[in-house]
């Protein structure tokens, strides 16, 4: 059984200004932990260098700590909803820091366990899902608007961070860089965890407690509709990881500065996190299904044009575009999915479409380098993101065309 609609909850919502409390403490420690894997971005070529390396190597430890968050947040979400966020929240930050130290190491599999191990299967994944299920049970009105402001926190890093990174690595190196921030994103989130308290019962929980699994959703069975929204979650997210994970070497191919680049980079995240608030405005409104495939044509066209563009300033610009065009995506999967299934099973199916989203940002910044050092430039990659995105469009395309139909199923039935 579904959720009651928001506005038949007005009057019992449980929206209160603790609500909000809870959603920029979480926005703050996503913003912290999240530049972690950003130090990455903005150090690939130097990492590659001091590796004797290609690419694709510190590319590798980029996705791995994407794809470590999406595996760990399938136990890290039912391991907060049992003992409490800001537990798994301050683990995860502690893991995050040492993470950072251990990635220092000077060898590829120091790397790869500090960033794919540490960083992401037992420090982000302590972070990411646990705060999306956490803050989800706070709203009820606006909890796209909420999810949005939270999952921002990715684009915020990345707004804040490359610049500082950038200017940290020139002066003392990246080894340097990395350990420095580590210890900061333990100090600092720390005492923001302890602002995440136990949210308040749902007035929709007695419906969510009786709600079946096995009951038909879009007229589908439940599995056949999260395996769609996991696929295309997946779909959508190797291209949106590319750009991300490139940008700031791709400036410099073009003969771009990197300090450029990571403006570059910071602008298409400051763009991101800017629209990102708009995407959850429109996703209250309309639908978690229909802003996905909204963002999704967005994010195609934005990526289309950043394969053909090889100037500096149509290059900023279609930065700007593409923070734009794919930052509503990730919370209005989340919102589709509160919106579809019942509430008590949000603690396992958030995880799972986090896990193939996940996944996705893990295979687009992997797949980005190794296509590079196949072919030696980053066209081919971006293609093969463009062909990513057309297949989320028709995964998504069909989702909302049941979801259009049902009124029509209904009154027939």
């Amino acid at each position: 059984m579904q959720d009651l609609p928001s506005h038949s909850l007005e009057a019992a919502s449980i929206e209160t200004r603790t609500s909000w409390v809870v959603a920029f403490a979480a926005l703050a420690i996503m913003s912290i932990s999240y530049g972690a894997p950003v130090v990455a971005v903005v150090a690939l070529k130097q990492i590659a260098a001091d590796l004797g390396s290609e690419r694709s190597v510190p590319s590798l430890a980029y996705s791995l700590a994407w794809l470590g968050t999406a595996v760990g947040g399938l136990a890290m979400g039912r391991i907060a909803e049992r003992i409490g966020v800001r537990w798994t929240a301050g683990f995860g930050a502690l893991m995050v820091g040492l993470g950072l130290c251990v990635a220092t190491g000077g060898s590829p599999w120091r790397l790869y366990v500090g960033y794919g191990l540490l960083v992401g299967l037992i420090g982000n994944a302590g972070i990411n899902a646990p705060l999306y299920i956490y803050v989800s049970h706070w709203f009820d009105r606006r909890r796209g608007t909420a999810l949005a402001l939270i999952s921002s926190g990715q684009y915020v890093a990345g707004a804040i961070w490359p610049p500082l990174f950038e200017r940290g690595i020139a002066l003392f190196g990246w080894q340097w860089t990395m350990t420095r921030f580590g210890a900061f994103v333990a100090i600092a989130v720390l005492p923001l965890a302890l602002l995440l308290r136990r949210p308040p019962a749902s007035p929709t929980a007695s419906f969510a407690a009786v709600g079946r699994s096995s009951t038909a959703v879009l007229g589908w069975r439940p599995g056949v509709v999260l395996g769609l929204l996991a696929a295309a979650g997946f779909c959508c997210c190797v291209p949106m990881a590319m750009p991300q994970g490139h940008l700031v070497a791709l400036c410099t191919d073009l003969g771009i500065p990197a300090a450029h680049g990571a403006a570059m980079l910071s602008l298409l995240l400051v763009s991101a996190f800017i629209s990102r608030q708009f995407w959850g405005w429109v996703a209250d409104r309309v639908g978690g299904l229909r802003t996905v495939l909204a963002g999704s044509a967005c994010q195609a066209a934005a990526l289309t044009a950043l394969a053909l563009t090889q100037d500096e300033t149509g290059l900023f610009i279609v930065s700007a575009v593409f923070g734009f065009g794919f930052s509503g995506i990730i919370p209005a999967y989340v919102l589709a999915i509160r919106e579809l299934f019942p509430a008590a099973e949000a603690a396992w199916r958030v995880p799972v479409l986090l896990l193939f989203s996940g996944s996705g940002m893990a295979a687009g910044g992997w797949l980005a380098g190794v296509i590079y050092d196949y072919f030696g430039f980053y066209g081919p990659a971006l293609a093969t993101g463009i062909g990513f995105n057309l297949l989320n469009l028709a995964l998504v395309g069909t989702l909302v065309a049941r979801q259009r139909l049902q009124p029509y199923r209904a009154a027939i039935a």
